[in-house]
């Protein structure tokens, strides 16, 4: 076990378990994206991702973002600010970043080990407008590499997120973290997660937002005081972000109930949503939701209330089916 001078260490009250919840963050895999774009042989599976991107970023002036956001070590913590609610567009997380208090910033830009100390030193001789710059340039990065990607990641987080939900209705918090992360343990009344830094405190009540990440894989990172208590872990499947599409529809599977009908109750194997069926698919919302009903009807799947979400997932007749096939 960690010595808790390398640890972070969050004390559970029983009302902290009962609030912890999922989240995702756009502006947090776009900060990530930036380590990917300067070290692509850590994370290879980005590879699509980046050739489609390079060329476009050739003439960009990314010099103050990869300043706050060096390739190794601390990362400004105001870039990636806790999610206030479980589904946030990336418009209204670039708002938190724009309010941030310039002293809060200046903080925290002064604890950047970066390698660019002339970058680091024009936003500390001017925080407000080093603010305001730093909160341009992310949007134009987003915009020209990273917008139109977004609902194909999301799809795969989101996949992770109701997977570790039924963990958590199942198991409780034990469940929930047993596979979290190697360096993720949950002793009973808390959670311990191995760092090159301490913190020790309880949560307080305000429970724990926890944040699937692919751009971050294979690391997971905290956020502690004075922000949320917040846990970034590295999302299952991430190897498969660029490469997943429509599962193939058996043959005989495809013969008695079509093509379309066939991959959807085939790509069901892990409960989703029709948003996210849609996004893998290709497929409208409309169109996905009017076949989801007539296996609905056909008993294959059958449907559930997760929060907001309605997921759907196949029913033992349906596995039958689509295994047998």
């Amino acid at each position: 076990m960690p010595k808790r001078s390398n640890q972070v260490e969050w004390i559970f009250a029983p009302d902290d378990v009962a609030r912890i919840r999922f989240a995702f963050s756009p502006i947090w895999e776009l900060i990530a994206s930036l380590r990917v774009l300067r070290d692509p042989a850590r994370h290879s599976f980005h590879l699509p991702w980046l050739r489609a991107v390079r060329s476009r970023l050739s003439g960009a002036d990314l010099a103050e973002l990869f300043a706050l956001v060096p390739l190794h070590g601390y990362i400004v913590d105001f870039a990636t600010p806790t999610p206030l609610t479980p589904l946030p567009d990336f418009a209204a997380e670039l708002d938190l970043v724009r309010r941030t208090p310039p002293e809060r910033a200046a903080r925290e830009a002064a604890r950047v080990a970066g390698t660019d100390p002339r970058a680091v030193e024009r936003f500390l001789d001017d925080p407000e407008a080093g603010v305001a710059r730093f909160s341009d340039a992310l949007e134009r990065y987003w915009e020209t590499a990273f917008a139109e990607f977004w609902p194909r990641i999301h799809g795969l987080l989101e996949a992770d997120v109701l997977r570790r939900s039924r963990h958590l209705a199942a198991g409780g918090a034990r469940e929930l973290f047993a596979d979290l992360h190697p360096n993720v343990r949950w002793l009973g009344d808390r959670l311990v997660v191995a760092r090159h830094w301490s913190h020790h405190a309880p949560l307080g009540g305000d429970g724990l937002v926890l944040v699937p990440t692919s751009f971050s894989w294979p690391d997971v990172t905290v956020m502690v005081m004075p922000y949320r208590p917040m846990l970034i872990y590295p999302v299952t499947g991430a190897g498969t972000l660029w490469t997943a599409g429509p599962p193939p529809a058996p043959g005989a599977l495809a013969a008695l109930i079509g093509r379309t009908r066939a991959q959807i109750l085939t790509a069901l194997a892990d409960p989703a949503t029709t948003s996210a069926l849609a996004r893998r698919m290709a497929l409208t919302p409309g169109a996905v939701s009017q076949h989801l009903t007539v296996l609905t009807d056909g008993g294959l799947v059958t449907r559930r209330r997760l929060g907001r979400e309605v997921v759907y997932r196949r029913t033992p007749m349906g596995d039958s089916l689509a295994c047998a096939s």
